[in-house]
């Protein structure tokens, strides 16, 4: 009997020192990559080239997506605000609902899949075949030629897929509501003007992407770098990537919400 307790509970103790471990030692990653950050802007060509990668070949599924999720909203919406009498407000709950939260979440999401997974897999890949170990040899760098330019890349990435995603999405509401529903045109961008605010509303929802952005890209590159040398490793790096980062995005968007509307009062 007692060893059916100790087995679960030593393996959830070493589950639990791991994960500190690894939170650890991805805090000094992330030190490790900012202090190489110097490096890489010498040479930004670099970075420019990932984020080409990471940024330009996820503008599809992030403006597809975000296009469904307005138009997802634009029916939802008028369908709830028709119950009131106020189908004029379909606009501003479009925008709000988007800027506010699902732009940066959503594209967070869509950005830790696509371009998280591939940036990991890239690093574990060169990783298993020695290309890291090579630029050691050779005295450069991995961290300022590989690590960094990959980081930033998604740091810049980040907040202007999540404006896309949004500029779609309003794009997609007034598909559904103005073109398809026919609510006036001049009250669904009248009533969006007037609730959306530029400091609260949209100044918020880019912090959010850009700390979204840096946890990804850190979680991403970590993984990679860590990834054991094999196959195996390098697939379960790449799923701990997606899971981790999907975690981390929605407990850090708890977090800034709370932060975010208790300094709104």
């Amino acid at each position: 009997m007692l060893e059916r307790v100790k087995r679960p509970l030593g393996r959830l103790g070493h589950n639990f020192i791991d994960g500190v471990w690894r939170v650890g030692a991805m805090a000094r990653f992330f030190a490790l990559v900012l202090s190489s950050s110097g490096t890489s802007f010498k040479r930004f060509r670099l970075v420019v080239r990932e984020v080409y990668f990471v940024g330009v070949l996820s503008l599809v599924i992030i403006a597809v997506s975000g296009l469904f999720v307005g138009m997802v909203l634009g029916l939802q919406g008028f369908e709830t605000l028709q119950r009131y009498g106020a189908t004029e407000s379909i606009g501003m709950l479009v925008a709000l609902s988007l800027v506010r939260e699902l732009g940066p979440v959503v594209s967070a999401l869509l950005f830790a899949s696509r371009a998280g997974s591939a940036i990991t897999a890239e690093i574990g890949l060169m990783k298993a075949t020695e290309q890291l170990t090579a630029m050691d040899m050779m005295a450069v760098s991995p961290m300022a030629r590989v690590i960094a330019p990959r980081f930033w890349a998604g740091v810049i990435s980040m907040p202007l897929l999540s404006a896309i995603f949004s500029a779609m999405g309003v794009f997609g509401g007034y598909i559904v509501g103005v073109v398809l529903i026919g609510v006036d045109a001049g009250a669904f961008w009248a009533q969006m003007q007037a609730a959306v605010d530029f400091r609260y509303d949209v100044l918020n929802g880019v912090v959010k992407s850009l700390v979204f952005g840096v946890a990804v890209t850190v979680i991403a590159t970590f993984e990679g770098f860590d990834a054991p040398p094999t196959a195996e490793g390098v697939s379960g790096a790449t799923t701990r990537t997606v899971v981790s980062s999907a975690l981390t995005i929605l407990a850090l968007d708890l977090v800034l919400t709370a932060f975010m509307l208790r300094a709104d009062d």
